[in-house]
């Protein structure tokens, strides 16, 4: 994947990073962080993660190596829900 030179500080995007070939079925995983850009310097991509939204893991400050991105896209804020507790 290309990525770009430069990601604005307060994005909101969603990154896919290889994590290896599964010893049992012989496939690549991935796994997904979704989160706000801190800081992009075109090889390492530090994100603050949303935290879960069932409330199950808090925020969590995540550096990614531009060698692991398979995908990264923007993607739009979470709704409110004044609803929620």
């Amino acid at each position: 994947m290309t990525l770009p030179r430069q990601i604005p500080a307060g994005a909101r995007v969603v990154v896919r990073v290889t994590e290896g070939v599964d010893q049992t079925d012989g496939r690549m995983k991935f796994r997904d962080y979704v989160g706000h850009v801190i800081s992009w310097n075109g090889y390492t991509l530090e994100l603050l993660r949303d935290a879960a939204a069932n409330g199950s893991r808090p925020q969590q400050n995540v550096t990614i190596h531009q060698e692991q991105i398979a995908t990264l896209k923007p993607v739009p804020e979470r709704p409110d829900n004044p609803g929620r507790p």
